[in-house]
C-alpha cells in the first residue's frame, strides 16, 4: 500500500482500487517503518472498502494486526446505511480498563507490596478459564446481561459513583440476551468476577508526573498517590457471541450484495435483521464486561483494606474512570458541517470525548473525558483527558495502550532462559501470574513504547496528556 506523510503525525494510506475512503495512520517518523512492514496497513485499506464507511478508515499509533480489523483501528459507517462487522469489535467484547485513585501514598504501601499481590493473587481469579465465587443461575445471568454495572450495583459491590465514573454509567440500554446462544450463556455463568488471560491485568501503581494539574485535580490525581488500574473484558461470554456471529455471517456472505476483500471482514447491514441481533448481543457483552470490572474493583479494594488494616475512609478508594476499547457505538457526529448518526467502531481504541460533550459525566464535563492509556507492566501507564480534535478527525476516539510488536510466540522465543519476574523485581515491580508462559508473552520487549505512542496522540491533539502512572505490583492472567 501506498503510505503518504500528511504531517508529523499522520500518514495517508492513498485511496486506490476498491476502497471507498483513503485511511489514515496516526504515527511517529520513529515507528512507520515498522508499520508499514505490518499486515496491518492492508486491514487499514481493506476497512475502507465496506458500504457505509465516513471520511476514512483510521488507526492509532498502537496499531497492530488484528482479526479483520487492525488492533487499534477505528472506523465510522453510516448507521442507516452502513455495516456492522464483529471483527471491528473484536472477540473480548468491551475489553477495557478502569482506573482508580486512592489517599494513599508511596509510604503507605512501600513494605507491603508483596504482600499486598499476593493477596490480590489469592483473591481474583486469573488465567484461562478461570472461574469465580459468583456462580449465577440463567435468570440471574441474563439480569447481568441487561443491567450491567447496576448489577454490581444492587448486589453491594459498587459505589453510585462507580456507575458515573463509567462509560455509558457502565450499561448499554440495547441488551437483548435472547440474541445469545446456550453457549454463549452458559459460558458465562461462572466467570464474572474474574481477570482472565493474556494481557489482563491488575495493577497497583503510583502516580509518576502529572503534565496538567488543573485536570488532574478534577480526576482527583496527585504526584505520588497509590493508584489501582486494572484491564478485563467480557471472558468466554464476549469471546463466544463474537465467534457465533462471525460464523453466521461468514456463511452467509455471499448474501450481503456486495463484495469484501478478506473473509474476517464478514459484516451484516445495520438495519438488517442480522445486523441489530448482532448489535443487541454485543451490548449483552459489553454490559457483562463492566460487571465484571466492577466486581474486580470491589474485591481490590477488599484486599488493600484487609491487607493494610484501614477502613473505606482511610482507603480513599475512588473510580477515576472506566472505558472500553473493543465495541460498536451509535453515536452523532459532525461529519461535512452537519450531524449525522453513526455506528463507530473501536478495536483497540479509546473514545476521547471533549470538554461539554453530553456523555461526559457531570464531574468531567468542565475539563473532557478521562482516557486511560496502559502500558506494559515494566514501564508505564497514562492518563490523558478528550479534546475537540478528536471529536473533528477521529470521531472522538484516540489509542488504547501500547501495542504489540513482538507475537506470542516470538516474545517467548526472545525470553527464554531469561526470569522476567526477577528483572521487574530488580526495578521495584512485584508480579503474580498464572499461566505457564505468560510472563513471557507479556514482556515489556513485547510491546512499543508507551510514551512513543502517547506522545503521537498527544502531538496530533487527539487526547492530552494529564499524568504519568508507573507500576509496582502486577497480578497477571
Amino acid at each position: 500500500m501506498e503510505l503518504r506523510k500528511i504531517d508529523d503525525y499522520r500518514w495517508e494510506v492513498v485511496k486506490t482500487g476498491q476502497m471507498r475512503v483513503p485511511g489514515i495512520i496516526y504515527a511517529g517518523d520513529s515507528m512507520i517503518e515498522s508499520i508499514k512492514q505490518e499486515e496491518a496497513v492492508k486491514q487499514v485499506a481493506n476497512v475502507a472498502t465496506l458500504p457505509g464507511i465516513i471520511k476514512a478508515s483510521l488507526a492509532m499509533p498502537d496499531i497492530h494486526w488484528g482479526y479483520g480489523f487492525p488492533i487499534g483501528g477505528v472506523a465510522a459507517f453510516d448507521w442507516e446505511n452502513g455495516v456492522i462487522s464483529p471483527g471491528g469489535v473484536g472477540y473480548d467484547i468491551n475489553c477495557g480498563v478502569r482506573l482508580a485513585g486512592t489517599s494513599l501514598t508511596e509510604k503507605d504501601v512501600k513494605n507491603k507490596l508483596e504482600d499486598i499481590v499476593n493477596s490480590l493473587y489469592q483473591n481474583i481469579p486469573s488465567g484461562v478459564g478461570s472461574t469465580g465465587n459468583i456462580k449465577l443461575a440463567y435468570s440471574e445471568e441474563k439480569k447481568v446481561l441487561k443491567e450491567g454495572s447496576k448489577w454490581a450495583l444492587r448486589h453491594g459491590m459498587a459505589y453510585e459513583s462507580d456507575i458515573e465514573h463509567t462509560e455509558d454509567y457502565g450499561c448499554m440500554s440495547n441488551a437483548d440476551p435472547d440474541t445469545l446462544s446456550d453457549k454463549a450463556l452458559e459460558r458465562g455463568l461462572k466467570q464474572l468476577g474474574t481477570l482472565g488471560s493474556g494481557n489482563h491485568f491488575l495493577e497497583i501503581g503510583l502516580v509518576d508526573k502529572i503534565y496538567d494539574s488543573d485536570v488532574a485535580r478534577v480526576f482527583g490525581l496527585f504526584e505520588g498517590q497509590v493508584t489501582v488500574m486494572l484491564h478485563s473484558g467480557s471472558r468466554g461470554l464476549g469471546y463466544q457471541v463474537c465467534d457465533d456471529f462471525l460464523a453466521h455471517m461468514a456463511k452467509n456472505i455471499k448474501k450481503i450484495g456486495f463484495e469484501i476483500p478478506d473473509r474476517q471482514l464478514a459484516c451484516a447491514m445495520i438495519q438488517s435483521s442480522e445486523g441489530m441481533r448482532y448489535f443487541n448481543a454485543m451490548a449483552c457483552a459489553a454490559n457483562y464486561a463492566w460487571a465484571n470490572r466492577q466486581i474486580l474493583m470491589h474485591k481490590a479494594r477488599e484486599v488493600l483494606m484487609h491487607v493494610l488494616q484501614i477502613g473505606p475512609r482511610d482507603l480513599g478508594m475512588n473510580l477515576v474512570y472506566d472505558v472500553c476499547h473493543n465495541i460498536a457505538k451509535k453515536e452523532t457526529h459532525v461529519v461535512d458541517g452537519k450531524k449525522r448518526v453513526l455506528c463507530v467502531h473501536r478495536k483497540g481504541a479509546t473514545r476521547a470525548f471533549p470538554a461539554g460533550h453530553e456523555s461526559v459525566c457531570e464531574k468531567y464535563r468542565a475539563v473532557g473525558q478521562p482516557v486511560l492509556v496502559p502500558g506494559d507492566m515494566g514501564r508505564a501507564s497514562y492518563v490523558l483527558v478528550g479534546t475537540e480534535n478528536a471529536m473533528k478527525d477521529t470521531f472522538g476516539s484516540t489509542c488504547h495502550g501500547a501495542g504489540r510488536v513482538l507475537s506470542r510466540t516470538a516474545a517467548l522465543k526472545k525470553s527464554k532462559g531469561r526470569s522476567i519476574a526477577r528483572e521487574l523485581e530488580d526495578k521495584g515491580i512485584f508480579v503474580r501470574w498464572t499461566g505457564r508462559s505468560t510472563l513471557g508473552e507479556e514482556m515489556p520487549e513485547a510491546y512499543k513504547n508507551i510514551s512513543e505512542v502517547v506522545n503521537v496522540v498527544h502531538g496530533a491533539g487527539i487526547a492530552r496528556k494529564v499524568a504519568k502512572l508507573k507500576p509496582m505490583a502486577v497480578l497477571k492472567g
